[in-house]
């Protein structure tokens, strides 16, 4: 298998898309003033029907002492009066038109806007999975490469003092070179910890792992080209520390179809990398908006923020997608997107998924 070099996490670069913001706020506030202008001036109509009204009653008052000779401006007088209330019943119509009409316009504005916005966050959310499902891949290249490295394939043949002193320096000088990993296991087919590649920081040899999830499916794996990618974990015997583990199985002679030796398992620093990769996903700042890699699980496993990591559950609602966006009941939306896998690396099932403020 060919040398794969290690995939350093790069932030999001996509610059927030802020112009169909910018318009909707634009056409509403030209819309308010449209709807502000027509009232306006349908209230001066309504005033100077007002005063054609009063004029036509005083008109009317008026031909009244007259007597005969005043008949015909009563005539007159109430027409003027007819005239004024019609005009007050059109600018009444007017304003009760334009009123809807405009805010029909803008309930519209702000849907078109509340799509924008959720599509956009929608691909920022594909953005984020796609760059750790990208670098994880690297990893299991990575773990299947260095399965096959002579000092790690002679130490789990025969793990004499020599072979492992040799074994643990060979994954020293590789952890020196690709820096996203916290530590290199070799582990016998019993699960036993026989060399590592910082036996100075960390004390594993000698220790058992065969309790792990990852290493009972590393010990069923069919051949060298096959790999377990691990859940995301604290792990104990690495401080606690945040970690996707990797594992190939060490075969015979280093061929893929050898018969099985022993397993490699590689710790990924996954908190430093997952952190860099959420919070350089570039969301505007009146989004308010939370970040987050989820598991199959919907556990958030990174979160721009820094909070509820391997704790808190996400109750996102699907509806049989694997991406779109939705407003909670308490109006905050939530975009969301499935794994797409990369080259050969299929994925775990996870999520990206954006929170944004009501």
């Amino acid at each position: 298998m060919s040398a794969a070099p290690a995939l350093k996490s790069k932030p999001v670069t996509t610059e927030p898309d802020n112009d169909d913001s910018d318009i909707s706020a634009l056409i509403n506030r030209l819309t308010a003033e449209v709807n502000q202008i027509a009232v306006d001036k349908t209230k001066s109509i309504q005033q100077i029907t007002n005063q054609m009204k009063m004029l036509a009653l005083n008109a009317l008052i008026e031909s009244s002492r007259a007597g005969a000779q005043g008949a015909g401006f009563a005539v007159v007088a109430q027409e003027v009066r007819g005239v004024g209330q019609q005009v007050e019943t059109i600018a009444r119509e007017l304003e009760t038109q334009l009123t809807k009409r405009t805010g029909d316009l803008v309930a519209s504005i702000e849907r078109m806007s509340q799509r924008s916005r959720g599509e956009r966050m929608m691909d920022l959310s594909l953005n984020a999975i796609e760059l750790i499902d990208r670098n994880l891949y690297e990893r299991t290249c990575d773990v299947r490469w260095w399965a096959t490295d002579s000092a790690v394939v002679d130490c789990a043949a025969a793990p004499a003092p020599a072979a492992v002193t040799h074994a643990s320096q060979r994954l020293g000088v590789i952890l020196g070179a690709y820096t996203v990993y916290l530590d290199l296991w070799l582990c016998d087919l019993d699960g036993n910890v026989i060399a590592n590649g910082r036996a100075d920081r960390f004390r594993v040899v000698g220790q058992n792992v065969a309790h792990t999830k990852w290493f009972r499916e590393a010990k069923t794996l069919r051949s060298g080209d096959d790999y377990v990618a691990g859940d995301v974990e604290n792990q104990p015997l690495l401080g606690n520390a945040q970690v996707a583990t990797y594992c190939a199985s060490v075969r015979a002679g280093g061929e893929a179809h050898g018969a099985p030796i022993g397993v490699l398992a590689i710790h990924f620093d996954w908190e430093s990398q997952a952190r860099a990769i959420v919070q350089g996903v570039r969301v505007g700042d009146a989004d308010k908006a939370r970040v987050l890699l989820v598991d199959s699980h919907f556990r958030v496993i990174a979160a721009s923020d820094g909070q509820g990591i391997l704790s808190e559950r996400i109750a996102l609602s699907l509806n049989g997608q694997r991406s779109g966006f939705y407003h909670d009941r308490s109006g905050t939306m939530i975009a969301f997107h499935a794994t797409p896998g990369y080259e050969t690396y299929r994925g775990l099932g996870w999520y990206g998924v954006i929170v944004c403020g009501a």
